[in-house]
């Protein structure tokens, strides 16, 4: 990969997700073509945070229907990324509030 930006691909956002941050562990959506080493660079160029531990799974498509039309969802890759103790991705933090009235 050339770039961090086209390794992460975007933060996962579930109720597991959130769970998981409470012990320092944090998910993304990254490149099908992606290592465990480069997902750990990544995440420590963009976030400037320590990695212990990298895990990875390839989520596998699901069949769905719309009307009479049958196929499936996308394949794509997601990590978990482990953060050594007193690091933190501020990722959800809440949009600072403009002049309200």
């Amino acid at each position: 990969m050339d770039s961090a930006y086209n390794v992460i691909i975007k933060p996962i956002v579930s109720e597991r997700s959130f769970d998981l941050m409470a012990q320092n562990k944090y998910t993304f959506e990254v490149d099908r073509r992606a290592g465990k080493r480069e997902i750990a660079d990544a995440v420590e160029e963009l976030f400037d945070v320590k990695v212990v531990k990298v895990n990875t799974l390839m989520v596998k498509p699901k069949p769905k229907r719309v009307r009479f039309q049958a196929g499936m969802t996308r394949q794509w890759k997601k990590a978990v990324v482990t953060l050594a103790e007193g690091d933190a991705i501020e990722i959800f933090s809440a949009p600072q509030a403009a002049d309200q009235e």
